[in-house]
This record gives structure tokens, sequence and C-alpha cells, in this order.
């Protein structure tokens, strides 16, 4: 096994383009690193539906110019298959290590393939490149970033001519054609011939966002802002700016990109701390801020922090969402709201009652956005799509402007956001939503929890009876098949899957109070609150984690 690893490492050494992996395997072949070659040479990163996502560093196991332009030559291939033989590609690319490189490279890839490219004009949102795609006509796009992921990684995701990202079966038949390159000396790779868009692709996207707003309607909340060390500063300060609220407050030591994410651990507004320099600038200003507003590093992700009592929290995507929902509805917003299996049914009665039509789908926007006559689609992983018609993905910058719009004129109603979430627990019972999610080394243990809850499947949850089991392979009537179960109880709802970016087991958890007045709300949130922790507390028992 050792001469056959290391004769595949002195293979890819070869054909590496860039100089800092090639030095990084060649000291690996040296030193006769068994261990490290075996886990970059154990196979090769898997092209899907969220197209790749890993590890920088040098092997077929992680994301490198290599591996990316095997990705781009199968893409540039499957294109011309579809028939797009002249078709331009618009690549982005966020601020990451190596991002730069990944987007000329693909640049380069398809220009080698006899089809159009180009580049935005510099680390920008994942959202503009969602935007560009349709708005210059393109027949695909490419994002390079890793979203929130830690700063050693990296990815490359996907979209089509509609916008939206990828679904089955063309990952499948993308993934075949990246499997088909034969060797990187058949990509031909010219250094030149691929346009680098100026601002005015910018400038369309930041004249679309003052579309989501009512004309005429407040706009004097006040606004912290983190751009958790990623991309979005600007781009939401000029469209704040635009629309005429506030400037925001930043946090200075996030505000501008890095790489290395230097002061949280992990740079999701989700995970425990990433959040703690924004309260902390709240508390110190002298604006008294009405909100604080997140994006992740990409910033298609929003999230969303209000003053709840003494101090400051950050609101669940899940209760975003229907905020979110319940101001379009207050607007007049007419279409299908739409949202993943994984987020809360109060979407659901918002519609309803509103006489809207409501749609699930399975988790991640490249299926939210494709939901039939789309007008609004969110997901609880702070994921917004408020402008379909711009952007068919999730959109961390128009989600903070229409969030800011509700806040402004709550403001004048001497209201607050959390007045706005205890009215519709009222009208709506009181759905409470958690996570039980488990980030492991070793991915067999997720395959594992999996196996035991369908070989062992518990019969109740926290005293509630399970009064449906769905096996989501199997797909339904209106899914399609994906790794995941989902359990109905009395009152509550658990959805157990494996993340699809993540080395992560995730558990969505939602249970339903019924509220008679507001009076009752506190009594119905520590009932939530304790049913929640005992659903948790029997689900990792059954699951063994």
């Amino acid at each position: 096994m050792h001469d056959e690893l290391i004769a595949q490492a002195q293979a890819w050494l070869t054909e590496d383009p860039d100089p800092d992996t090639r030095a990084e395997l060649a000291r690996l072949i040296e030193a006769k690193d068994e261990t490290e070659l075996a886990a970059r040479f154990s196979g090769t990163l898997q092209f899907g539906t969220a197209g790749l996502r890993g590890e920088l560093g040098a092997g077929p196991m992680r994301m490198n110019r290599s591996v990316v332009i095997r990705a781009a030559a199968g893409l540039a291939a499957y294109l011309k298959k579809q028939g797009h033989d002249n078709g331009l590609v618009v690549i982005g690319y966020d601020a990451r290590h190596k991002s730069h490189d990944f987007a000329q490279d693909t640049a380069a890839v398809m220009i080698g393939a006899g089809l159009r490219a180009a580049v935005l004009p510099r680390p920008l949102p994942t959202p503009v490149l969602a935007f560009a795609i349709r708005h210059l006509g393109a027949v695909a796009g490419v994002e390079v970033t890793a979203s929130h992921n830690p700063p050693r990684d990296n990815g490359y995701k996907v979209y089509l001519g509609d916008g939206s990202q990828i679904v089955p079966p063309a990952d499948i038949d993308i993934a075949a054609e990246i499997a088909a390159v034969p060797s990187l000396t058949t990509v031909r790779r010219p250094t030149e011939g691929w346009d680098v868009l100026d601002d005015s692709v910018l400038d369309a996207y930041l004249a679309r966002t003052d579309a989501v707003l009512a004309e005429g309607s407040p706009r004097t909340a006040r606004t912290v802002y983190t751009a958790m060390h990623g991309v979005g500063k600007d781009v939401l300060l000029a469209a704040f700016a635009r629309a005429g609220f506030p400037e925001p407050v930043l946090v200075a030591e996030q505000a501008e990109p890095d790489p290395e994410f230097p002061t949280v651990a992990f740079p999701n507004p989700e995970e425990s701390g990433a959040m703690d320099l924004a309260f902390a600038t709240a508390r110190a200003g002298e604006s008294a801020p009405d909100l604080i507003i997140a994006n992740d590093p990409d910033a298609d992700r929003c999230a969303v922090a209000v003053q709840d009592g003494a101090d400051w929290r950050m609101l669940r995507g899940d209760e975003v969402g229907a905020l979110l929902a319940a101001h379009l509805v207050r607007r007049g917003a007419t279409g299908t709201f739409a949202e993943s299996i994984v987020s809360s049914s109060l979407l659901a009665r918002i519609a309803a009652k509103a006489g809207l039509p409501h749609v699930e789908t399975l988790t991640g926007f490249k299926w939210i956005a494709r939901a039939e006559g789309l007008r609004y689609g969110y997901e609880e992983a702070l994921g917004y799509c408020v402008d379909p018609e711009g952007v068919r993905d999730k959109d961390g910058i128009t989600a903070a402007l229409l969030i800011t719009e509700l806040a402004s004129g709550l403001k004048e109603e001497g209201r607050t956001l959390l007045d706005l979430l205890d009215d519709l627990a009222v009208e709506h019972g009181l759905h409470a939503t958690d996570q039980l999610s488990v980030r492991v080394e070793d991915l067999s243990l997720i395959a594992a929890a999996m196996r035991r809850l369908r070989e062992q499947p518990p019969t109740e949850l926290a005293g509630l009876p399970i009064t449906r089991t769905d096996d989501l392979t199997q797909g339904t009537a209106d899914l399609p098949p994906t790794d995941g179960l989902r359990y109905t109880l009395d009152g509550a709802r658990v959805i157990v899957r494996p993340s699809g970016t993540e080395p992560k087991l995730k558990c969505y958890l939602e249970v339903v109070i019924p509220v008679g007045s507001h009076d009752d709300l506190p009594a119905a949130r520590a009932q939530a609150t304790a049913l929640l922790e005992a659903v948790k507390r029997d689900l990792s028992a059954a699951a063994g984690i």
C-alpha cells in the first residue's frame, strides 16, 4: 500500500499547478507521512448539490487548484452537452484563502472550452453572483466560497441559468463529467480571454435592493452591524444608505475581510460566542441601537439580535422567518410562501390565514428557490429570500433591509420585534424551535446514529407519543428522497438529518403550545422550554449521541 500511495501522490504532484500545494505534497512524500497521504488520497471530494466544500490542501480529498480545474472542466463539458456552446458563465468569489485563484482558474477553463466567462470585480456577497446570472443572461454561475465554514475550508457552489443552485440530476451529470477528465494536461487554460466585470453589475443589484422596501415606509431603526470578517460590509452599507436608514454602527474588529476569522471560533452567527463582539458594541454604543444585524462571511445569511430586558439576544432563524412573513403579509404580498421541512410550521399558519399558498421543500435554497410562484422563502439556518425575482437564493443584504424596515415601522408605534412575536404566538400558538447539533470528527458516527434510529425507532419523546414516522429516504408525494427521519408527535415535530455541508448530525425540534392571551405567554414559554429540553434528552439517548 505504501508504494502505491507514494506513486499516487507523485502522479498528482507532477500535474499540480499551484506552487503552495506542490511544496506541501513534496514535503509529505519526502517525510513518507503515510497517515496524512492516506487521508488526502483515500478518494476524491464528491461533487454534489452543494457543489464542493472541504479543507484546503494538496490531494484529491482537499480543496485546491487541481480539484477546482477538474470541477470547472466537468461543468464546462456538462454545459456544452446541454447545448450552451457559446454560453456565458459568471464567476464570483469571497475573501477566503485561494478564492481568487479558484475563480481565475474557473474562468480560464471556461474560455479554454469555448464558453464565455466573466468574473466579478472583487470579493462580493454570494447574492450579487446569484443576481448577476439572470441579470447578464448567463447559462451558469460559480461562487467560490465556504460560506460560514472554518478558515481552513473553501468551496465551490454551482448555479444554472435560472439563477438557483443545482439539484439532481444536474449534480450527478456534472460529477460524471468531472470524473471523466483524464488528466489536467488535457484541460486547456488560456491566460486571458475572460471579462473582469466593472461595478455596473453591483450597481444593478443595489438598485434592485430598493424594490424590497415599501415606498414611503419609516426608515428610523438604528442598527449595529457585523460582517463577521466577510465580504458584506460595503454592499450592506451602500444598500442602507440608498434606502435612507441611519448608518449602521460597525463592529470594528469584524468589519474587514480576513480569511483567518481571528475573533471567532466559527464564522457563523449561530455558533456560540460569534455574536459576543456585536453585543458588546451594542451595549457600549451611544446610539441606543434598535437591533443588531449580522451577515455570515459571504453575506447570504442574515442574523438578527434584539434587546430583551437588560441584555441582547439573537433571534432564532424561525423567529425572523415568521417576522418577515408577517411583514410581507401586512404589506399585501401575494404568491407562494415556501420553507424547508426543518423550518417552523408557523409559516404555514401565517400563509393559511392570509389565504396564500404554502410549500415545504427539502433543506437548502436550491429547493426553496424552485417553489412555483415563489414570493418569499426561508429556512431556519438564517436564510431568507425576500426578492425572488432579483435573487433566486438566500440574500443576507435584502433580508437585513426588510427586517430593519419592519423594526422601523414598529418603532414608530412604540413597539418592538418581540412585541410582534408575542402577537403571532397569541394568534397562531407559540411555535418554539430548537436544534440538537452534534459535530463529529469521525463521519461514521453520523451513519451509526441514523442506523440506530432506523433499527430501534423511538415510540415516544418527552412523554409525547410519536404518531407518525417518515423515513425520508423513501421520498414522499411532495418531496424527493433524502437521508432523514421525520417524527410527528402530539404537539411537536422532530427531524433528524446529516448536514450537507459540515460534519454534523442535525436534529430540528419544534413544539406548539396553544396560547389564549398575552397573559398566558410566560407559562407557555416555560412549558415549551421544558418540553424541548426533554425531547433533546430523549432523542440523544435514542440516537446514541
